[in-house]
């Protein structure tokens, strides 16, 4: 199980917290410093079953620069809303666990941290 997190997020410490609680094996991914890829993104949103613009922070400072509102939100500009958040790290919603079943979940509540750690049960 791998989770992406910013330190500074209250969300994502509660996730580790309950994590580590639970004695879960899991990979940490600072996805700050260690941006995804298109492609990591990519693979992501189909584990999630979601669209980019589904895991976007649309209130960040950078959101409102690029004008992500206005965007059209359909598959003809998947890739291009993909590429912003390759670009722009900081637009990712988190935390982000990946399961090992192949499943993730964007887990901003204890809720969805169990769920994920749910699909990580052999």
């Amino acid at each position: 199980m791998e989770i992406w997190i910013n330190p500074a997020c209250s969300k994502c410490r509660s996730a580790i917290s309950l994590l580590d609680a639970e004695g879960a094996e899991y990979t940490v991914r600072r996805y700050l410093e260690d941006a995804p890829s298109a492609d990591e993104i990519r693979a992501v949103l189909e584990r999630l079953n979601l669209e980019p613009w589904d895991i976007t922070r649309t209130a960040e400072a950078e959101a409102k620069e690029l004008g992500l509102k206005d965007w059209a939100r359909d598959e003809t500009s998947r890739d291009r809303w993909i590429t912003a958040l390759a670009e722009h790290p900081k637009l990712i919603q988190r935390p982000i666990i990946t399961a090992d079943d192949g499943t993730a979940l964007v887990a901003r509540s204890e809720d969805a941290v169990r769920e994920a750690l749910s699909h990580n049960k052999s």
